[in-house]
């Protein structure tokens, strides 16, 4: 095999990779501290939603290794990867799992958290949407998968870690450059600047809406009003 350097990671997924990783941390601390953070965890929760806006349309329109479609994990691809017969760039099908399951578990984690209330201090921005009850379903169910969130990161990063270290496979440097030294495949084509300047528009519309600044204000209840009686 000719091996050679390839453009692996356009600019705009390596900064949606890094963008995630801090804002995932910040809401774990933020959401684990709760008391005054809470209401940090309620904006970082908002720009992860505008991210996975970002990147969910970015997986259609963005370079050749970025799209969902390059690197859909198909029963037959991981047949194939488990067999050792699979060969490619990018994300691998168990990899290409792992960012699936993320993105899924975070859309989830970010809808509910827009809708959840804690009784104490903080209301999701979208809560008055449902009804309470719902509310209250859904801020248990937030609770219950911020372990499992806990649990599928760190597996995430044993993960990058195993293939450095016993497959010498170095996952970190191209995400932060963007080459991969050592390919076999061709250099990442297409998302362009139009492209982008399309999903920006997209995500900055989806963090407007998940911030709820859209919903008409609620009207003060009449504190202290005379009865008419």
């Amino acid at each position: 095999m000719n091996s050679k350097r390839i453009f692996l990671w356009d600019l705009p997924t390596r900064l949606f990779h890094w963008l995630l990783m801090a804002s995932v941390i910040a809401a774990v601390v933020t959401g684990q501290m709760g008391g005054n953070l809470i209401e940090w965890h309620g904006k970082i929760g908002i720009l992860i939603a505008g991210l996975l806006a970002f990147r969910v349309v970015w997986g259609v329109v963005g370079s050749t290794y970025a799209r969902f479609a390059h690197f859909f994990p198909t029963p037959a691809k991981i047949k194939a990867y488990l067999s050792g017969r699979w060969r490619g760039e990018g994300h691998n099908p168990l990899g290409a799992l792992s960012v699936f399951g993320l993105i899924v578990l975070l859309l989830v984690q970010v809808v509910s958290g827009l809708l959840a209330n804690d009784d104490i201090a903080f209301t999701g921005p979208l809560a008055d949407l449902v009804s309470r009850e719902l509310s209250n379903r859904l801020t248990g169910v937030h609770h219950l998968l911020s372990n499992v969130l806990i649990g599928l990161v760190a597996l995430h990063i044993v993960a990058i870690a195993f293939y450095g270290h016993v497959k010498k496979h170095n996952l970190i440097k191209p995400m932060i450059t963007g080459w991969k030294d050592d390919a076999d495949g061709e250099s990442a084509r297409g998302g362009g600047f139009l492209a982008l300047l399309v999903v920006l528009a997209i995500a900055l519309a989806a963090i407007y809406a998940a911030s709820g600044a859209w919903l008409p204000e609620v009207p003060p209840s009449a504190v202290g009003e005379v009865p008419t009686w």
